[in-house]
């Protein structure tokens, strides 16, 4: 579908990258299992070359995955390639990524190559790979620092040797989103064969931007994000999941959306973030403690009216139970009354002001007041309540 936008999720080879954060193999079939599940359309299951493990689990994960794509890494060799290959050989819908380095810098610095050497191994690479599965995909890395027409050049060249999909890295993060934006459209409106291929956005999160740059990416017509649960990856992640199914969902006038099930999206992070013991900030988008949590009186007195007031999202959406308001020395009157209610408490105004300044008193002691702290407050004020029914 022209504005069905496909889920490629790299959690198990990109997001693994982060210092510490090693899956063995039983873990990582337990995460590709819940992701097939959430609904992603393919999953990057590890770069089988790289060790025995990694084999293993490209191997084991191409067995189990019921739905979406298995997809194995490799580099522009046939090694690389040929490996790959035999891990997928069980999938169902099987995808070899292979690819190279395109800009100027990783020419010289990391191939000590030139341009014309660079356009053969891309060639040679994916039609080497078109020998074992119908579905290729190409990278350009680092093409977020390549000069366009290069990148053009070497994407038109893949084509013509059978990739089905050109994924358009920004590795290092470098990009502003409108850069990024005009690179795919650039793409589009300049190689030939393009309207064959899908075009896929691989952003990382150096600078901040990897979500706004996938999300332009998609406007200027690419059809493909490359992204991880709770955006982790390597040096500051990779593109969140949970983030550009979100922006796509709540801005519905763009006419895109993606397969995912998004009420499963706060347990997926949970699940990934218990086997990768990597803990999610409190304050991350959608997935994040804080979230939906009102800790300011101003914000709870509108959630508590109508809680649209301040989210955007309803927390249930993404699989989260409900917003939760926090009680500070920031909280107002409506949220206490609104507290003590879930306590099993209705206080009249004149018991609410007296518990009030009672509560303040008990806010500038501890960050956080807890309905642990209620009896004594209550008691305090001489407020008597049934606690059977609490």
């Amino acid at each position: 579908m022209k504005n069905q936008v496909q889920i490629f999720d790299t959690t198990l080879r990109d997001g693994e990258q982060v210092p510490g954060c090693k899956l063995d193999t039983k873990s990582k079939l337990i995460l590709a299992e819940k992701i097939d599940h959430l609904g992603a359309d393919i999953i990057e299951a590890g770069f089988p070359i790289s060790s025995p493990g990694d084999f293993k689990s490209v191997v084991e994960i191409s067995r189990i995955v019921k739905n979406a794509s298995v997809c194995a890494l490799s580099r522009a060799n046939e090694k690389d390639i040929d490996v790959a290959a035999e891990s997928l050989r069980d999938a169902k819908k099987p995808r070899i990524h292979t690819g190279i380095g395109t800009s100027e810098i990783h020419i010289k610095h990391k191939f000590n190559s030139n341009k014309e050497s660079i356009v053969e191994l891309a060639k040679k690479s994916v039609a080497h790979a078109k020998k074992y599965v119908d579905d290729v995909e190409f990278y350009a890395e680092d093409a977020g620092r390549t000069d366009n027409e290069f990148l053009a050049k070497v994407c038109e060249e893949v084509i013509k040797s059978g990739a089905t999909v050109l994924n358009i890295p920004d590795t290092t993060g470098y990009c502003l989103p409108n850069e990024y934006g005009e690179k795919i459209k650039f793409l589009i409106d300049n190689v030939n064969g393009i309207d064959k291929v899908t075009i896929s956005c691989h952003c990382h999160n150096d600078l901040g931007l990897a979500t706004a740059n996938s999300i332009y990416g998609v406007l200027n017509g690419a059809r493909q994000i490359e992204c991880t649960i709770n955006g982790i990856g390597e040096r500051a992640g990779n593109t969140s999941l949970e983030e550009v199914v979100m922006v796509l969902r709540q801005h519905s006038n763009l006419g895109l959306d993606t397969n995912i099930n998004s009420k499963l999206l706060y347990e997926t992070s949970l699940k990934v973030s218990e086997l990768m013991g990597m803990p999610v900030q409190p304050n991350k988008a959608i997935v994040g403690s804080n979230a939906f949590a009102h800790s300011s009186g101003i914000h709870q007195d509108g959630v508590i009216k109508k809680r649209e007031t301040y989210e955007i999202i309803d927390p249930l959406d993404v699989g989260v139970d409900k917003s939760s308001i926090i009680l500070t020395a920031r909280s107002g009157r409506a949220a206490l009354a609104f507290r003590m209610k879930e306590f099993g408490v209705n206080l009249s105004k004149k018991q609410l002001d007296d518990v009030y300044s009672e509560f303040l008193i008990v806010a500038d002691k501890k960050k956080e007041v807890t309905e642990s702290d209620f009896p004594l407050m209550l008691k305090n004020k001489k407020i008597k309540y049934d606690q059977d029914t609490i």
